[in-house]
């Protein structure tokens, strides 16, 4: 069985986040650095939402001037789901399925441990897939 605790193992546990009162365009910055396509949003050193490329796309739509220039609360997504360490992989993928999100962070009671993504989710299970293949094929071949 697939835990999340193996997904940040190889992932890694580092996160990045943002205050609420972030400008829009810095934690932009900061993802585009960074490579990922959502940020944590923290409040006195607990989660207060998150933020992607995905709530930004939707939200500026509706607001006129520059949004930019507004801070990130504006269009982060306050409601969050988190899973722990113990959390399998299918357990993610169907919580991540039904609530609709693509993020979700992963917490040891209250400490923030890190934060996996659906993408992480698929990769554990290819790779997982790829050794399984390979050792059947080995199977087969040797007898």
């Amino acid at each position: 069985m697939d835990f999340v605790k193996e997904i940040l193992e190889r992932k890694g546990q580092e996160y990045y986040w943002v205050t609420p009162e972030t400008k829009t365009v810095d934690a932009l910055g900061l993802m585009a650095e960074k490579n990922i396509g959502a940020i944590l949003i923290l409040r006195n050193g607990k989660i207060a939402g998150i933020f992607s490329e995905r709530d930004f796309a939707r939200k500026s739509i509706a607001k006129t001037g520059s949004t930019l220039e507004l801070p990130v609360s504006e269009f982060m997504s306050p409601i969050m789901y988190t899973v722990n360490i113990k959390t399998t992989a299918r357990e993610c993928m169907e919580l991540m399925t039904d609530k609709h999100v693509r993020h979700l962070p992963v917490m040891d009671d209250e400490k923030l441990l890190g934060i996996i993504s659906i993408g992480d989710i698929v990769n554990k299970i290819m790779n997982d897939q790829r050794k399984m293949i390979s050792y059947l094929e080995d199977y087969i071949v040797r007898g």
